[in-house]
């Protein structure tokens, strides 16, 4: 299988509902640097999680992590058009039962974007 820049990506954003150093930091944890294509960005309002319609609002997760988290997503975006999204949430559960997408997260990992870009090119 190929990588995704041999699939043509430039840039994959990791982004979560917290501020710049923290996210910076956690680049740095995972050895991210500037020269690569991963870059590490916070969205400390939670202004583009709501744009998005990904918040995760349900009592459970909200209760043990605080309000206004983001859902566990990917997305592949072509010139400001999302072609593929993905949000792992209440997979192979009655509804409900898992809001933050623990029991099945590969939903939204690169093998299965790599899958939808293979079905897109």
């Amino acid at each position: 299988m190929m990588t995704l820049s041999e699939m043509g990506i430039d840039e994959i954003i990791v982004f979560c509902v917290d501020n710049a150093a923290v996210m910076d930091a956690w680049a740095k944890d995972q050895g991210i640097d500037d020269k690569g294509i991963i870059t590490f960005m916070g969205d400390p309002r939670g202004e583009l999680t709501k744009a998005l319609g990904v918040e995760l609002t349900h009592p459970g997760p909200c209760g043990k992590l605080g309000p206004g988290r983001c859902k566990r997503f990917s997305a592949f975006i072509d010139e400001g058009e999302i072609k593929s999204f993905n949000i792992a949430e209440d997979i192979g559960v009655a509804e409900g039962e898992d809001p933050a997408g623990d029991s099945f997260p590969e939903v939204s990992c690169v093998d299965k974007m790599k899958e939808d870009l293979e079905e897109l090119i």
